[in-house]
């Protein structure tokens, strides 16, 4: 039933916000960067905030609109409906989007420590360790694919579990946090602000992806449309040098940032605090390095039956937008 839920959750996300992001086609036939609108996809204002509170936007010869998801199995299906000229999300969805046949490059990888997502269970759950997760249902947020689904194969084999020792169920993040408060759920697998939340409502900490749990890395992706245009691609570029130094603000403007996100987001002034320092801290090229340790992550989750077909990572990337 839930899973049936957060598929009709998604699509009728999906849809929601294709029709706000309403998408510039006149900027498709653009043809000076003055001229360009680029479609900025976004999880939960993440990157809005970042620039709004950094202003690295500030004097920028495009236009920047801004697409809203809150997770990144509608924002991927926003860039296959070509209502949003990029995505940006962990390793394991940007897989699973190429996987399931959405038609981007990934075009740049960020990197943080994994901190910031994780398993959590209710303050009073027998759940001591991740063995106590053998026969237990584990709530996914977003969807198949995600980053905290990732996490949990992952610490599973490490501690000689298989991944059909538990159930899996997936639920969108918003809908998941509110059934986590309300003692509706008793594991969850999650990330980002959901998880701020999720631990400030008796929440605890069973694992989380820092020590290699997950490889740390994230992507920006921008669709074939969008890279087919010149004009585009030149201000993709300077949009990722941009963030880039947007980034570099929020490792050192904590306070500055944590009060953006109240601002915002609207979110709690604790959370805010947890969540300055969660960013992604650097924009990078997708190196060989960048895309072998991704590959393990879609070998792993190939392995068990969630990355079908497998992903080339080396040749899902356009390493000539970032220069």
């Amino acid at each position: 039933m839930i899973r049936r839920i957060a598929a009709a959750a998604l699509s009728l996300t999906a849809l929601l916000a294709l029709t706000a992001c309403g998408a510039d086609s006149s900027a498709d036939t653009a043809t000076s960067q003055d001229e360009v609108t680029l479609t900025i996809g976004d999880q939960a204002k993440t990157l809005q905030t970042i620039f709004d509170a950094s202003g690295a936007l500030d004097g920028a010869k495009y236009k920047v609109k801004w697409a809203e998801f809150e997770g990144a199995a509608p924002l991927y299906q926003a860039v296959q409906a070509g209502a949003t000229d990029t995505a940006y999300s962990a390793d394991l969805p940007a897989l699973q989007a190429l996987s399931g046949g959405v038609k981007f490059k990934n075009i740049a990888a960020l990197k943080n420590d994994g901190h910031s997502t994780g398993i959590i269970v209710p303050k009073n759950s027998d759940v001591k360790s991740v063995k106590d997760l053998k026969g237990k249902t584990v709530v996914v947020s977003s969807a198949k694919g995600s980053i905290a689904e990732y996490l949990l194969a992952n610490v599973l084999q490490q501690n000689g579990l298989n991944y059909s020792d538990v159930k899996v169920q997936y639920l969108l993040p918003t809908d998941a946090q509110a059934a986590f408060v309300s003692g509706k759920i008793g594991v969850w697998a999650t990330f980002g602000t959901y998880m701020a939340v999720g631990l400030q409502q008796e929440g605890r900490l069973l694992v989380d992806g820092t020590d290699g749990r997950i490889s740390g890395y994230g992507f920006i992706g921008a669709s074939e449309q969008a890279l087919a245009s010149p004009a585009k691609k030149t201000a993709l570029g300077d949009f990722l040098k941009r963030l880039g130094t947007a980034l570099e603000w929020t490792d050192t403007h904590e306070s500055a940032y944590a009060d953006a996100i109240v601002k915002l987001n609207g979110a709690d002034p604790s959370v805010a605090k947890t969540l300055s320092t969660s960013a992604y801290s650097k924009v990078l090229p997708i190196t060989s390095e960048v895309t072998s340790k991704v590959q393990d992550v879609a070998d792993l989750m190939n392995g068990i039956g969630v990355l079908e077909p497998n992903v080339d990572v080396a040749k899902s990337a356009d390493t000539s937008v970032l220069k």
